[in-house]
């Protein structure tokens, strides 16, 4: 189902492709959330590797409807609303495989290894305890790590006090993934304010904390990463060396750019009229599926958005929402 190594972008690729659809099959435990991963049999290429399930489309079949037919065949279990999501490619030694991932939160029937040696439940955010796995799912397993949440701070409009204040409430109730953004803030008082989060989210091991459009900033505060504007993804000619690295994109050109550079995740937007923008109508969620489809990089959807849009979001192909702000 899944190929040895990535497609170099730029490169030619082998003809003819062959799309595949592959499951992320998701439960919740009271450990965390944890994902499924499937072991290949004896009889097949790869025989004992894990990999997410999944299989080839047939002529004339829909994406969703050979996931549904390919985890009847494979699991036993007829699933629920799959909601798309990440699309990568992949070069086998004679071809190329384009899958397409779904996450599956619901299903029906007792899950089976029927046409697998073996399944095996793993915690996101562990190490994986099955080996090995499939070189072409890791960037699967990092995808996996994002929460569904993003909140930019936005400290200009109502003071840093106040803003510390909504984001300890916030990480109480379970926020784990935020920018620093401000970047109006006089240069002292926005370090300070980068600072004074980054102490609140130490209470949260989990938590991770990025500073919009600034490296060295980001570094001087020990902040997880930096997330970069559409303009410094253009100016950018390597990834930022920090460990987790988001974009700001607003057409397909951008999201282009976001994966050539190979950072982890990327907002898209504006999704729909916002308070800073009353006028504009923002891209709506049919353009905004349509310039995700093939991304190979989570995407939160931005723009007037609130947590309670988080599953009409993912039901259009996001990761999840960001928010500058509904989260508080």
């Amino acid at each position: 189902m899944s190929a040895a190594t990535e497609t170099a972008i730029g490169t030619s690729a082998p003809t003819p492709v062959t799309e595949v659809v592959a499951a992320v099959l998701l439960r919740e435990t009271v450990a965390g959330t944890e994902f499924l991963l499937a072991q290949r049999p004896a009889d097949k290429v790869y025989a004992g590797y894990w990999e997410f399930p999944g299989g080839k489309i047939e002529a004339g079949e829909s994406a969703r409807a050979a996931l549904r037919r390919e985890l009847q065949e494979e699991l036993g279990i007829d699933i629920v609303d799959p909601c798309p999501w990440l699309a990568r490619e992949f070069c086998y030694p004679h071809a190329t495989v384009r899958l397409k991932f779904f996450r599956v939160t619901a299903w029906h029937g007792t899950l089976a290894p029927i046409e697998h040696s073996a399944f095996s439940w793993q915690r996101i955010g562990d190490a994986a305890s099955v080996t090995p796995i499939l070189p072409a799912n890791g960037p699967i397993l990092r995808a996996l790590e994002l929460p569904p949440l993003y909140a930019l701070t936005h400290a200009a409009s109502a003071g840093c006090a106040h803003e510390l204040a909504r984001l300890q409430q916030a990480l109480a109730n379970g926020l784990r993934l935020l920018q620093v953004r401000d970047k109006t803030l006089p240069a002292d008082e926005r370090r300070d304010f980068a600072a004074a989060v980054l102490r609140l989210a130490g209470d949260y091991p989990a938590t991770r904390v990025l500073i919009n459009d600034d490296e060295a900033l980001a570094r001087a505060v020990s902040a997880h990463g930096v997330h970069l504007s559409a303009k410094s993804l253009w100016q950018c000619t390597a990834r930022p060396a920090l460990p987790w690295v988001g974009a700001s994109c607003h057409s397909a050109a951008d999201l282009t750019r976001a994966a050539e550079l190979a950072v982890d995740f990327v907002v898209l937007g504006p999704l729909l009229p916002t308070a800073s923008h009353p006028g504009a109508p923002g891209i709506g969620w049919q353009r905004f599926a349509e310039l995700i489809e093939r991304s190979p990089l989570p995407v939160y959807a931005l723009g007037g958005l609130h947590a309670s849009l988080l599953a009409t979001a993912q039901r259009h192909g996001a990761h999840g929402v960001a928010m500058l702000r509904g989260w508080g």
